[in-house]
């Protein structure tokens, strides 16, 4: 399948799994990261706009406080967010500064994104700071959502947070990374001839099926399903999805190549991310 369209994007949404930038202690991955805020900056340079959607909060938070398990709370969970995430963005706001681009923060809530002022006034805000020059990094505010409230505030994962900040800021292309090679016929560690889906311009039912929520990681919280839904979601906005495995951050310039790795979703509802 011709690749060519994904060279020539614009505006895009670049979303690294917990797994993907921390090591099995929670440690964060420092080289990892290095390599990919470089990409970015190299991206920025060539004038494309660039969001990062960052997982890993509570994983760092995790490990800041010592604590070797998940969180068994709601409480919890939120805490070792908050001090997770205010790791996070230091290690992010001094690599970025490296290369002289500023960072800033985003924290998004579901319902930020579900009542239209607040919708407008989130987009706004990422138009800005587009014109300033920073580079976005994304999370949920996970020190106010709640899972038990999931459907009303939470975005369940950051896949998904992914695709609907795409969507809400017209980006041409969303790339998710984490520990996934991108769809599979079969769960490829159940079944060894499952085969890599290449391209996907529809999703339909037996698609679906085909994602049977089987997380792949023990330390991010999105399987396949959430993947798809993810693929959905920007479809629908005229985006177009990647799904590819973060080994190291030069994916991200083979996937802008051209070059066929993952599983490209390919939205047939073209829209320019200038439209409002």
């Amino acid at each position: 399948m011709n690749r060519d369209p994904l060279k020539d994007k614009k505006r895009i949404v670049i979303k690294v799994g917990s797994s993907s930038i921390t090591h099995p202690s929670g440690d964060l991955y420092l080289s990892k990261i290095e390599k990919l805020v470089r990409i970015l900056c190299d991206l920025k340079a060539k004038n494309k706009d660039v969001v990062l959607v960052s997982s890993g909060a509570i994983a760092v938070g995790r490990r800041a406080l010592h604590i070797g398990r998940r969180p068994e709370s709601i409480a919890e969970k939120q805490a070792f967010a908050a001090v997770g995430q205010a790791r996070l963005m230091m290690v992010y706001q001094r690599l970025f500064s490296e290369y002289n681009f500023v960072a800033s923060q985003v924290l998004l809530t579901k319902n930020i994104m579900t009542e239209k002022r607040s919708r407008e006034n989130a987009r706004n805000t990422f138009e800005e700071l587009f014109a300033l020059e920073s580079i976005p990094v994304v999370n949920e505010n996970d020190t106010i959502s709640t899972q038990e409230l999931e459907q009303v505030e939470s975005f369940g994962d950051n896949d998904q947070l992914a695709a609907t900040v795409g969507a809400l800021i017209h980006a041409d292309l969303v790339i998710l990374l984490s520990d996934i090679e991108g769809l599979y016929t079969d769960d490829p560690k159940i079944d060894p001839k499952a085969k890599l889906i290449d391209h996907v311009d529809r999703i339909d039912e037996s698609l679906l099926s085909m994602g049977k929520n089987k997380p792949g990681s023990s330390v991010g919280t999105g399987g396949m399903q959430a993947k798809l839904m993810a693929a959905q979601i920007a479809m629908d906005a005229g985006c177009d999805l990647v799904i590819a495995k973060f080994e190291d951050a030069s994916i991200i310039a083979r996937i802008l190549k051209g070059e066929n790795v993952g599983t490209y979703f390919q939205s047939q509802n073209r829209r320019s991310h200038h439209e409002s």
